[in-house]
């Protein structure tokens, strides 16, 4: 047979399809109806009229064949297929719509997933193209997306859209991620694109695509078993450049928002006075961000963060001192950053000058955008010259001694912003070791948390803790759910609020920050003069400090697996039982989670946080035992009508049952009795040293521990429901 015409997007095809090779023996059968593909692990069906396709593994069938068409671009389906190539591990094929406008596809296996590519023949054609099976549900993902809808819920089906991305459909997205997966039905889907993409998740249709593009290069299916997937995106994620980097510990400890506590009112005074008043209080601070209010105040062309290394002189007549005072009490210190540029700036004429702003035909082109006020330049993360110079400014900063930077842009006016905007920007600073707040990003981790939108008192609390679970699904797990409070306490910018209300809000706000992976306080609890909000919001804090080498631990499990130990959803955790599935939504508000392999979370949140103390809880397969009280429980049962007052600590442990804690600086092993035997290995927040821990039996009332390291017996004590044994950094145990 004769190809002419495709010899050039076939070639760059079979470049992309000769990268990455692995280790896949491929079997390709065809008749006259369907080409077919096997691996040892996948068998795909493809019907060549229309490019239906099924996928199968190890037998069972996981999605079957769009009614209609598998493959859709310029609006027309996908009339005849034709084998092209065939390599060890991928195919070829040429394909014609029914318009006549040719097309080349590739499949490529990398064991357990696979990705599919699709090009046009003609370079100067721009169109949609959409690849699509049958549908599968529960369906989880999305991020943003998943949160900001009427109805909260974790569960996507349902959704659609033909210009998805961070600003689609209205709905605000700074995380952007149309990763996709069904745990129940192993399977998930990605089309790598960070433009415009089209998505749609139903009972009928699997669908992804992107709009306006001459191809999709990276569209892939991951199959296997949760963590198995999570496996294959991770290593996806890292080589198709949407690098996931090593977060730090301290991000993982109590932080303080100046604009939560101050709200515009800051400088080196008001700050000193409320830092100072969380510290004597006892709150366990380790980093704390002030994100407006220090550049020069004066001139409006300098009212934003891009007045790199310019101080206002009243404000904060002495930067290093400023910074040094908290470095010396053991915080890290954060200040706000934008790529948003107002004319006439420090530095805009510079970057206009060499061509660094995002342009529109040929000339730099101004954006509004809800801070700062005024239309500003922004920064043209695509060029990488660029980013450099961006990073280079970047240094004014860094060299008062400041640690790192929360990157804060938002309410852009454009819906056609590539959604990894700011990605490069995020990758050349953790690249330097810089810390990292991220609020904006496409399916990689350039940053070391991440925060989700703006979360106050007068929006939907189902939001929040939806916003959060559906991070995780979407490989966002190191999730800060923003300021305890939110940012509209300080100033009164909601106007009069009941207080019995906001005492409860506080409460309840404060046990559920506390089970993230970060938290932070701005709002001076004190201010209520509140003792119970006082002691609550106190010992949340000292929680979750106390778990913070545990927490961490799980995000560097997460760093090297994929898999989103630090905020894990039931139906990830436990993927085969039905029960934790169609629970995270603002009807059931199952709101749970596991914290590593140990902790259960159930924090009682939502809409309803001050009509009821009540949950129902759900305790999957296992022992659990009830963190505060010691009362075991075996699963699976629901606790229907569970009481869980403001005082309790939402937490169950069960797994493996140990948990590390810190106290007064030291750190301690807790086991607890959950019929457990195995190996445990625990990262220390140096992110090197690992501990690996034996545990032969937990039932023992005076359980023999052994530093295997130094062969010496290692003394034990019960405490709070556990016996614990102090940690040494480095060294292995024997438990019997």
């Amino acid at each position: 047979m004769k190809y002419t015409g495709i010899k050039v997007q076939f070639a760059a095809l079979l470049t992309v399809l000769s990268t990455f090779a692995f280790a896949v023996d491929l079997e390709v059968i065809e008749n006259d109806d369907a080409i077919e593909l096997r691996t040892d692990i996948h068998h795909i069906k493809i019907w060549k009229e229309g490019f239906r396709y099924a996928i199968s593994r190890n037998g069972k069938q996981l999605l079957g064949a769009h009614e209609e068409a598998g493959l859709v671009y310029l609006s027309s389906p996908v009339a005849q297929t034709r084998l092209l190539k065939m390599y060890d591990d991928s195919v070829a094929m040429s394909v014609s719509n029914r318009l006549g406008i040719q097309a080349v596809v590739g499949i490529k296996f990398y064991g357990n997933c696979f990705k599919l590519s699709a090009t046009f023949v003609d370079s100067d054609i721009q169109g949609s193209i959409f690849f699509r099976t049958k549908g599968t549900t529960p369906a989880y993902g999305l991020s943003d997306h998943a949160a900001f809808r009427k109805d909260p819920s974790t569960e996507v089906t349902g959704y659609s859209s033909n210009y998805f991305g961070a600003l689609s459909d209205g709905k605000p997205s700074r995380l952007t991620s149309n990763f996709v997966i069904s745990p129940a039905n192993q399977i998930a889907i990605v089309n790598m694109e960070p433009a415009k993409k089209i998505i749609a998740v139903s009972h009928a249709e699997w669908k992804q695509g992107s709009v306006y593009v001459n191809s999709i290069p990276s569209l892939y299916y991951f199959t296997g078993n949760a963590k198995e997937i999570y496996k294959d995106y991770l290593d996806v994620r890292n080589r198709e450049g949407y690098k996931v980097y090593k977060p730090k510990y301290e991000w993982f400890g109590v932080g303080w928002e100046a604009f939560g506590a101050l709200g515009w009112i800051t400088n080196h005074q008001t700050i000193r006075a409320n830092v100072d008043a969380y510290l004597k209080l006892g709150y366990p601070l380790s980093w704390m961000v002030v994100g407006s209010g220090f550049w020069p105040n004066k001139e409006d062309r300098l009212l934003a963060t891009t007045s790199f290394g310019a101080w206002d002189n009243e404000k904060y007549p002495d930067p290093e001192g400023f910074i040094t005072y908290y470095k010396q009490l053991g915080l890290k210190v954060i200040l706000g950053l934008r790529i948003a540029f107002i004319p006439n700036g420090l530095y805009t004429d510079e970057g206009l000058e060499k061509e660094y702003f995002i342009q529109k035909d040929g000339k730099p082109r101004l954006f509004k955008v809800n801070f700062p006020k005024s239309d500003c330049y922004l920064l043209d993360s695509n060029n990488p010259r660029a980013v450099a110079w961006y990073l280079t400014l970047c240094e004014k900063w860094l060299a008062y001694g400041v640690d790192g930077f929360k990157e804060d842009l938002f309410g852009y006016e454009i819906g056609d912003f590539d959604d990894d905007k700011l990605d490069a920007v995020n990758r050349g600073l953790m690249d330097k070791g810089v810390y990292v707040m991220g609020r904006n990003g496409y399916l990689g981790s350039p940053m070391d948390i991440h925060r989700y939108d703006d979360f106050n008192f007068n929006q939907n609390q189902d939001r929040g803790p939806v916003n959060g679970l559906a991070f995780s699904y979407s490989g966002f797990p190191y999730t800060y759910p923003d300021i305890v409070g939110g940012t509209g306490l300080a100033g009164d910018r909601f106007g009069k609020i009941d207080r019995d209300k906001l005492r409860i809000y506080l409460m309840r706000n404060v046990r559920y920050a506390s089970l993230n992976p970060s938290m932070s306080f701005g709002f001076g609890v004190w201010q209520l003069g509140d003792k119970q909000v006082a002691d609550v919001c106190l010992d949340a804090a000292k929680r979750h400090h106390a778990l913070q080498p545990y927490i961490f631990d799980a995000a560097l499990k997460a760093y090297e697996t994929g898999f989103p130990y630090p905020l894990t959803p039931l139906p990830l955790a436990f993927e085969q039982d039905t029960l934790t599935y169609h629970r995270e939504n603002n009807n059931q508000r199952g709101y749970q989670w596991m914290i590593g392999e140990s902790l259960m979370a159930y924090p009682l949140y939502g809409n309803d946080y001050d009509t009821t103390n009540q949950r129902d809880v759900y305790l999957p397969q296992g022992t659990w035992i009830d963190y505060d009280s010691g009362e075991k429980y075996q699963g699976p049962m629901m606790l229907e009508d569970f009481n869980i007052p403001v005082d309790k600590t939402p937490l169950f442990v069960g797994g493996n049952g140990f948990v590390v804690e810190q106290t007064e600086g030291r750190l301690y092993a807790r086991i607890y009795d959950v019929g457990f035997a195995g190996s445990v290995v625990f990262r220390h927040k140096d992110g090197q040293s690992q501990s690996l821990v034996d545990i032969r039996n937990t039932s023992s009332k005076e359980p023999i521990v052994t530093n295997l390291t130094t062969g010496k017996r290692v003394e034990t004590e019960r405490e709070r429901h556990a016996f614990q044994f102090e940690l040494e950094a480095g060294h292995h145990y024997a438990i019997e």
